[in-house]
């Protein structure tokens, strides 16, 4: 009887078993509808875990205390990221160091006004620059080279002022680039073929040029099919937006003007420099403005002047000019130039070509100019102007050239450096040159394998903001796109030269300062080691706005530091919409410098 009454109270759990885990199915099936509905919470704390959850962060990092205890005290940190709001329309086209209200605070003599000036600390937008609307993916190379879309910089009053010059026109929702010129009506093809009957433009002789006073910059893109890399620069004038459509466009631009201070740029750089109709005055100030040219032209190098005063008898009634005030012109640009020991090579029409000569000893003249005193010719960065020459460089037995022989393109890429093989460059041997080249070999490799589109075609306009060797860019090279390395004021070694000894383009800046271009003008941001660099020295959150503003919508950055340097960068870029990605150095995870790759969402205004 026992066994019986065991059974049966056996049997009446079980069924009580049974209705209690049907009941509380039910009931978490109703709850989790009631939740799913909006009017639970459940949903949101989800969302709010998902938010602080970054699932770009990749498992196979290893965060170990031998990374130091910033890295713990890091991760222990409960405060959240600054959200930054998005600056006002009126900010859109915001240039720092080139605002038009602040540069009429400053005298106009020698364009004084039209260089750098750039805001205090106070002054500073702490702010995120909004696209403009209806702001559009640039056309890929090679068709934005002839259309951009009209959205991205939506002014037309170039479409007035240079309609006669087929600088630009406007049609329908794109504007559209001739490739007409002041000075080059037929176009800029056969502008540059009748260069290039002169200067050895199709054999790689002459690589890198420099445009001053570039217009919308037509003569850099067209350059592109000699393979010629041109810095192009003109000032943020009356003819707004020059610079800005050369970057749309995918041409290297930067905004400037040749006024009191240096040219950002290492001595010797350019194999070649132009002016067409650039307006510089070239006589004066004791021709200031030549010698500053001669200074960043190799040995050798050109320096293109076409428009007036060249062959002023013919010209001058269209020009509506004096005759005497253009002969005068002419006068003091040929006596400074035979100063220089510049040799003519060629006149024609409107366009003159000078020579620098390959020597110091190659100028027989009694009189020269009074050499310049500073014994380091590319201490450039705010440093004013002067009437002097820059001194050739001594001749080495082993180069057997001053400044090194002239190497065409492409093999000049990889090629020893002059300055590298000379000792110039205190500290990099050709050893250690040829292992940074290798090394970023691998690096651009690894990037390419993460980001699948830089070479594609997609990004065209790429920063190195810590250039180095010009490693980065050598690795990259590809008529798909090119590559603006800036050579940090503050980098322990100055390795410009080298970059321009390459054949590649750069320029120097200091980055607790903004840089000379439009919002939205690159497409890819490298930065090597920035962040630590600059520690310190300027706020970190000020160098990654900077970094906002320059970058297209839709745009990648790759920083490349410590560990612990990303892990606080990557803590402030939550604030700024941007997607983020850690990724492990190319040797494993247990190398404490990786990588941290980010997009930039899109900031467009709406309509």
């Amino acid at each position: 009887m026992a066994i019986k009454g065991n059974s049966g109270e056996l049997k009446t759990r079980s069924s009580m078993s049974i209705f209690i885990v049907i009941g509380l199915c039910c009931f978490f099936y109703i709850l989790g509808a009631w939740q799913r509905s909006g009017f639970g919470k459940g949903d949101k704390i989800a969302s709010a875990i998902t938010k602080q959850t970054d699932c770009g962060v990749l498992l196979n990092l290893n965060y170990e205390t031998h990374h130091g205890d910033d890295v713990v005290m890091a991760y222990g940190s409960d405060t959240a990221a600054k959200e930054l709001l998005t600056c006002g329309e009126k900010y859109i086209d915001y240039t720092p160091c080139h605002d038009q209200m602040r540069a009429m605070t400053f005298p106009r003599d020698n364009m004084i006004y039209r260089e750098r000036h750039c805001p205090p600390e106070e002054e500073k937008l702490q702010c995120l620059i909004p696209a403009p609307k209806g702001y559009a993916t640039p056309f890929p190379w090679p068709k934005s080279r002839d259309y951009v879309p009209f959205a991205n910089a939506p002014y037309k009053s170039l479409t007035v002022e240079k309609a006669v010059q087929n600088w630009i026109q406007y049609e329908g929702n794109v504007f559209r680039f001739p490739g007409g010129g002041t000075q080059f009506p037929q176009g800029a093809k056969t502008y540059i073929n009748q260069l290039a009957s002169v200067i050895p433009m199709d054999n790689g002789m002459v690589r890198t040029a420099l445009d001053t006073g570039c217009g919308v910059a037509s003569l850099g893109a067209y350059l592109f099919e000699k393979n010629v890399i041109t810095m192009s620069f003109a000032p943020r004038d009356s003819h707004e937006a020059q610079v800005q459509f050369a970057l749309e466009r995918g041409v290297p631009a930067f905004i400037g003007a040749l006024g009191t201070i240096k040219m950002p740029f290492p001595s010797r750089a350019f194999d070649m420099a132009h002016c067409s109709r650039c307006l510089i005055p070239w006589g004066a100030n004791d021709g200031m403005y030549m010698m500053e040219v001669d200074r960043v032209l190799r040995p050798g190098g050109y320096w293109v002047l076409s428009g007036p005063p060249i062959n002023w008898r013919i010209h001058y009634q269209a020009w509506q000019r004096s005759r005497k005030e253009l002969e005068e012109e002419q006068r003091k640009i040929e006596e400074i130039a035979k100063l220089l020991c510049w040799e003519k090579e060629h006149e024609m029409g409107e366009i003159a070509v000078w020579r620098k000569r390959m020597s110091n000893d190659s100028c027989r003249q009694q009189d020269k100019p009074t050499l310049c005193e500073s014994s380091y010719a590319d201490d450039v960065w705010y440093k004013k102007m002067e009437a002097c020459t820059t001194p050739y460089p001594k001749k080495t037995e082993q180069d057997g050239a001053v400044g090194g022989e002239w190497k065409p393109f492409p093999n000049r890429l990889n090629a020893i450096p002059f300055r590298i093989s000379s000792g110039s460059v205190t500290g990099v041997s050709v050893d250690m040159y040829q292992e940074d080249v290798r090394i970023w070999e691998k690096h651009v490799k690894a990037y390419k394998s993460i980001n699948n589109i830089i070479d594609s075609g997609r990004f065209r306009n790429i920063m190195d903001m810590n250039a180095g060797l010009g490693s980065f860019a050598a690795a990259l090279e590809s008529p798909k796109l090119w590559v603006m390395n800036v050579m940090p004021t503050i980098a322990e070694k100055d390795t410009l030269g080298v970059i321009y000894e390459r054949g590649l383009i750069g320029i120097y800046h200091d980055w607790c300062e903004a840089f000379s271009t439009y919002p939205r003008t690159y497409d890819l941001i490298h930065a090597n080691g920035i962040f630590s660099l600059y520690m310190n020295k300027c706020k970190a959150e000020d160098i990654l706005l900077e970094m906002d503003r320059i970058l297209r919508p839709e745009g990648s950055v790759i920083i490349r530091d410590k560990v612990s340097v990303l892990i606080k960068v990557k803590k402030i870029v939550g604030g700024m919409r941007w997607n983020t990605r850690m990724v492990d150095h190319e040797d494993g995870p247990l190398v404490s410098e990786k990588s941290l790759t980010l997009r930039k969402l899109s900031l467009a205004l709406k309509d």
